[in-house]
């Protein structure tokens, strides 16, 4: 047996908050007891078992990430499955989902199915995506059934955007058939010269033209109205622009199944992150302004944007050297999403710890129906342990890649024990 005891222990799902000891019995949760129990007392004397004292420590659910790209199949000097697991373990993270612009393309069965056998053999909890559209081209639409009998969770082309409105329009209509979410990547390309940069003062500076905040909010506009229509349920991927946090907030108040994630460089960095870090702050969508950034954060506050979500998109050193224009969009996010999230959102006093693990568990994997996200009794142990008073400097990586400006930084909290159906996955 697996005995954590002594920890200030967090519930997302029923908001439970307290002392507890935490006994686990193979891949389940036994029993959730009083700090100090006899039975606890009586299991630490047997020494087959193994105990850790997280006195002074947060115990909660293991971390949930709806959107990571682990580059495999077609990418895997970049990252592949097992390296984006430990990465991810690293992290907190006890189950993750996929991304599907890999080569080949999640559009079909094989794809998948190699995506979802390589995930079981990681130790920890790893779902995949199916596209939306064949190749992510945006102009046939996948047989959505066949992909998710495969094993498919959600449905995605993410990386690139449907412009086609009829092709968008009939997917949520058989994705509202088969109560499924799509998860949408809002930049329309006919909008933008040079992607990665917003299109103002820091573009200017570097001689480009950038991507101006219309081309997301165009696209969340016109995709609300679609979801509206079909009653679908959507996600608005990694939300970049004031404008699109007070489109789904207001589509909300009408009952439209729309949902949100934000990332934590989108919470914590601007425009003239670019300035000093260079391509490490080239992503699509772009770092915005201060007041998309603090709109952000007032949508997870009030429950607009209900998931935080890294983008985990890695990259080797040698793409990230490239020029601002050339070099590819993205940064990973997985060891450190958790850790940006105490230091810019609860220790500056915009939400309160449970409010951010729930945005990190329990959101998630109710909107996409995964069985992770909370820790009860005769459930699967899937749990993250953590200091959420210690210096720990990120100065080194679990992942393949390194292309994140936030390398080398020193963050107010640090991951200590993550557990994975009764494993330790990752051990500080």
């Amino acid at each position: 047996m697996l005995i954590v005891k002594n920890g200030y222990f967090i519930e997302p799902e029923s908001g439970f908050e307290g002392y507890k000891d935490i006994i686990i019995d193979g891949t389940d949760v036994k029993e959730i007891l009083d700090r100090g129990s006899d039975e606890v007392k009586e299991l630490e004397s047997d020494t087959s078992n193994r105990v850790i004292d997280a006195s002074g420590k947060i115990v909660t659910a293991g971390l949930v990430d709806g959107h990571v790209h682990f580059r495999d199949p077609g990418f895997t000097y970049k990252e592949d499955i097992e390296t984006g697991a430990k990465a991810s373990a690293r992290g907190g993270f006890t189950t993750v989902v996929m991304m599907g612009n890999t080569e080949p393309h999640m559009d079909n069965v094989d794809t998948i199915k190699y995506a979802v056998e390589k995930g079981r053999e990681t130790g920890i909890n790893v779902y995949t995506c199916a596209n939306v559209t064949m190749n992510m081209a945006g102009k046939e639409q996948v047989n959505m059934e066949e992909l998710l009998d495969a094993g498919a969770v959600l449905f995605t082309d993410d990386g690139k955007p449907i412009t086609d409105e009829k092709i968008m329009e009939a997917a949520c209509k058989r994705a509202a058939e088969l109560d499924k979410v799509i998860s949408l990547h809002e930049e329309d390309p006919r909008l933008i010269t040079d992607n990665g940069i917003n299109a103002g003062a820091v573009a200017e500076k570097l001689g480009i033209k950038g991507s101006p905040r219309e081309a997301e909010v165009s696209m969340v506009k016109r995709d609300i109205a679609i979801a509206e229509r079909t009653g679908a349920k959507i996600t608005v991927q990694h939300i970049s622009a004031a404008e699109s946090v007070d489109l789904i907030r207001q589509a909300k108040k009408r009952g439209v199944k729309v949902y949100a994630e934000a990332t934590p460089h989108h919470f914590t960095l601007t425009e003239e992150a670019v300035l000093k870090h260079g391509t490490l702050a080239k992503m699509n969508p772009p770092l915005r302004l201060e007041s998309d950034r603090l709109a952000i954060i007032e949508g997870l506050k009030d429950g607009t944007i209900e998931m935080i979500a890294t983008d985990h998109a890695p990259h080797s050193k040698e793409e990230k050297e490239k020029s601002i224009k050339e070099a590819p969009s993205g940064i990973t996010g997985i060891e450190t999403s958790l850790l940006l999230g105490i230091r810019e959102i609860v220790n500056k006093g915009y939400m309160t710890l449970p409010e951010l693990i729930k945005r990190m568990t329990i959101c998630p994997a109710r909107i996409y129906g995964l069985p992770a996200g909370s820790v009860k009794v005769g459930g699967r142990a899937d749990l993250v342990i953590f200091d959420n008073k210690a210096d720990w400097v990120f100065d080194r990586t679990y992942s393949k890649a390194v292309n994140t400006p936030f390398f080398g930084e020193t963050f107010p909290a640090q991951i200590l024990y993550t557990i994975c159906g009764g494993k330790i996955v990752y051990e500080a």
